[in-house]
């Protein structure tokens, strides 16, 4: 063989190497590839080493299968009631089958976007604005369970759906401002009466317990004055009776005992009465003491 043969025969081999080297593919995790061999569809390759066949068998989709979100453009809607207002939408989908990707749809990403804007016309139609404004989660779900089914046939799974903002026009929103201003003046001055309910309250039951405590107290020192009253009665007839008891013991005679009567008699003319009646008993002891001086003269 001479050098041109081998020459030859060193570029045979090193095309057929450079043709194997370059036909090897490694696929990433989390990616797909959608692989034709002569314009058909082939197979899809997942994560790995894979060859593929010279000059006839092409990677047609590079997939990844990771979940994205796509943020779409606000859609003019009509409520029920009729107002106009816009709302924009984010969809969180992943890409469950490559090959129903590559070929289901041709704009799998505005088709969506198309399909999420007829059904939110359709869902907000049914809705008044209060509704529309306050019914999010039912929004999302109806958007979601739509899309998911729709999109199925283009391996596509809608995981969820979030309605982002809503915004009515500038003469709604400036009408439901005075409405909320005005129901926050409500409710200040409903806590403020209560306030001044829950004040005077408190101090009618201060009045009422403190009337209550000065009547019990009250109450108190007339029973301690009507028992000392009481006890004083009971020491000064305790004591009368102690005396009537001792002059008993003592056998006084009726003389003793006229003679005591005297000087009680003494010790109330001493006081401020005008008229002073007097006993004849004390008359008659008066004439005797007078008689026993005269007799000691």
């Amino acid at each position: 063989m001479g050098i041109g043969g081998i020459i030859a025969l060193v570029v045979v081999l090193a095309l057929i190497i450079w043709l194997l080297v370059t036909n090897i593919r490694i696929v990433p995790q989390a990616q797909a590839f959608v692989v034709e061999r002569l314009g058909a569809y082939r197979e899809t390759w997942q994560v790995g080493l894979h060859f593929k066949m010279p000059l006839i068998d092409r990677v047609a989709r590079r997939v990844s299968l990771k979940e994205k979100v796509i943020d779409f453009d606000p859609q003019p809607v009509i409520t029920k009631d009729n107002v106009t207002m816009e709302i924009d939408t984010v969809v969180y989908y992943q890409i469950t089958d490559p090959k129903l990707f590559a070929y289901g749809v041709e704009s799998p990403m505005a088709a969506i976007e198309n399909l999420t804007a007829t059904t939110l016309r359709n869902i907000i139609g049914d809705l008044e604005l209060d509704e529309s404004l306050t019914s999010r989660e039912h929004i999302n779900s109806k958007i979601r369970i739509v899309l998911d089914e729709a999109t199925d046939p283009w391996g596509i799974k809608i995981n969820r759906v979030e309605v982002k903002n809503i915004t009515p026009p500038r003469d709604i929103q400036q009408a439901m401002e005075k409405q909320m201003r005005a129901e926050r003046e409500k409710r200040e001055a409903i806590l403020n009466a209560e306030g001044t309910k829950a004040s005077a309250i408190l101090v009618a039951e201060g009045e009422k317990e403190a009337a209550i405590l000065s009547a019990e107290a009250a109450k108190q020192v007339a029973i301690r004055q009507a028992e000392g009253k009481a006890e004083a009665i009971r020491l000064v007839n305790e004591a009368t009776a102690y005396g009537i008891e001792a002059i008993k013991k003592a056998q006084a005679d009726e003389n003793v005992i006229k003679l005591k009567s005297l000087e009680a008699f003494e010790k109330a003319a001493n006081g401020q009465a005008t008229k002073i009646i007097i006993p004849s008993e004390l008359q008659g002891l008066a004439g005797l003491a007078t008689a026993a001086k005269e007799i000691i003269k």
